[in-house]
């Protein structure tokens, strides 16, 4: 395969194209008839999946997308011992009932139960389903993803050698300082009064200044593991990062406000923070009880704040996982009252109250949904013709592919493409679109090479001009430069237009 790599400078803020020597329809055209002739041969098709430029995995927990043998890895480096029975990974010195994580460089059964124990690798529902196993395997191997530059690294060079332009990681920050202030404030119903109260004394901004102090280390970590500025650095050196702010949902509410305010104040103060999300089990029962009272906090703060983006795991139920009546509102309150730009899973929304009406309004607002094809099967049994991803591309709702996890799943983004593609015959057009979506809704901030969400006009600075080319004009040139967003899509574009002429039939 020829790894397409996205050269990104603070001079130029492009990377070159090739001359074309055909028009771009023809070109597209030619690739259309390429996919139809390969989609039965899985080989050509993984060539195929692999070399489109894909944007960017937008719905990724950074501990679940690393391998699992990495993690292992790590485990073995730093001494951890491993629980025989629950499996899960914790401080030495090893007791009763555990064996050192080194143990399975010579024991191969115990090394290949550990993988089993941390990822979906081999698992079979039984007493324990597959919601349940990946939900736990965050836990077992928790001690494990302590090297965050690491794991940064593996994912950026990944996402390089995939054909990715940026890279969107969810993470927690200070969990245990913003617990400690929680704590000590306790809870306010009052919105406005809690967070006066968690600003008050300079601890908050004490956070986030620490938090701002591990965003150095671990990308600093990861340039080095990298050998970023060296000759022969990897790929991955060149990717945007940002981080996407995870906010526990099972917490106490004081904990989940004090969290989403962090994320807030981290994103008003440093633009590497782009985001947040809300993690663990929808159905969790502190979850469902508290999923009102969260959106109304995302609102409210929504109203203060200007830059932090907002994704929202919501919608990924199934019947039988959690009650009726929470497979009606999830999706929509994280639409309406939550402020969500994008949505993650929204498995359940033909059970959403209205939810004609409320496709139509995700369509309208450009809601986009991040569809997570295996993760959703795997978990929920959410499979083929089961899946909303048709429903949501038929109401004109953006919709874009991510794997959730990668490591944990077994998986990579361009499987999850050659799975879109083998189960829902889409077209080349349906997935350079999915992918210029990825980017079009990522969240690493400026003006977008587009001229409005989901159209893929570009704007009137570039227009006219080959996207992707070597010498764009003066206005263009000035918007790459000044936006990480511009820069990323231009860089797309121009991958777009080689894959187009290797592919052209």
């Amino acid at each position: 395969m020829a790894t397409i790599v996205a050269t990104v400078t603070i001079t130029t803020g492009m990377a070159a194209a090739p001359a074309r020597g055909m028009a771009a329809g023809d070109a597209a055209a030619r690739v259309e008839a390429y996919l139809d002739g390969i989609r039965d041969e899985p080989g050509r098709l993984r060539e195929f999946t692999l070399d489109l430029p894909k944007g960017a995995d937008i719905h990724a927990h950074l501990s679940g997308s690393v391998p699992t043998r990495g993690l292992l890895g790590s485990a073995m480096r730093d001494g951890l011992c491993v629980d025989t029975t629950s499996f899960v990974a914790s401080a030495p010195p090893c007791h009763a009932g555990q064996r050192p994580a080194r143990d399975a460089a010579t024991d191969g059964s115990f090394g290949d139960d550990v993988v089993r124990a941390w990822s979906m690798q081999g698992f079979t529902p039984g007493a324990e389903s597959g919601h349940d196993h990946f939900f736990a395997t965050f836990g077992k191997f928790g001690a494990a993803a302590a090297h965050k530059g690491e794991m940064l690294a593996v994912v950026a060079s990944r996402a390089a050698a995939e054909n990715e332009f940026a890279v969107e990681a969810m993470l927690s920050r200070q969990s245990g300082a913003i617990g400690e202030l929680a704590k000590k404030v306790g809870y306010d119903p009052d919105p406005a009064r809690l967070r006066d109260r968690l600003l008050a004394g300079g601890a908050m901004a004490a956070i986030v200044k620490a938090a701002r102090a591990d965003a150095d280390a671990d990308l600093k970590e990861m340039r080095a593991t990298l050998g970023c500025g060296k000759n022969g650095a990897d790929p991955g050196c060149e990717l945007p990062v940002r981080f996407v702010l995870q906010v526990t949902r099972t917490s106490a509410p004081e904990v989940v406000f004090a969290q989403m305010l962090l994320a807030f104040e981290l994103a008003e103060a440093d633009e590497r923070y782009a985001g947040l999300n809300l993690v663990a089990p929808e159905d969790d029962k502190v979850a469902l009880r508290d999923y009102r009272l969260h959106m109304r906090m995302l609102g409210y703060l929504r109203g203060l704040y200007s830059k932090a983006h907002i994704s929202l795991h919501a919608g990924e139920l199934a019947p039988g996982i959690a009650p009726a009546g929470d497979l009606r509102f999830h999706i929509g309150e994280a639409v309406r009252t939550g402020k969500a730009e994008r949505i993650g899973h929204g498995v359940d929304i033909a059970g959403e109250d209205g939810s004609a009406g409320l496709l139509a309004e995700m369509a309208g607002k450009h809601v986009l949904v991040e569809i997570a094809l295996t993760s959703n099967c795997q978990i929920l049994k959410v499979c083929g013709d089961r899946h909303p991803f048709a429903a949501y591309r038929k109401a004109g709702v953006p919709v874009t592919l991510v794997t959730d996890d990668a490591g944990i799943e077994h998986t990579d983004l361009s499987g999850e493409y050659e799975r879109a593609i083998t189960s829902y015959g889409l077209r080349y057009a349906d997935v350079k679109t999915m992918a210029r979506a990825a980017l079009d809704h990522g969240f690493l901030q400026g003006r977008g090479l587009w001229r409005a969400p989901d159209d893929y006009v570009p704007v009137p600075e570039c227009a006219g001009t080959p996207l992707g080319g070597a010498t764009p004009p003066a206005a263009c040139k000035a918007l790459l430069k000044a936006s990480p967003k511009a820069r990323a899509e231009w860089n797309q574009e121009a991958a777009f237009t080689r894959f187009e002429d290797r592919y052209d039939g």
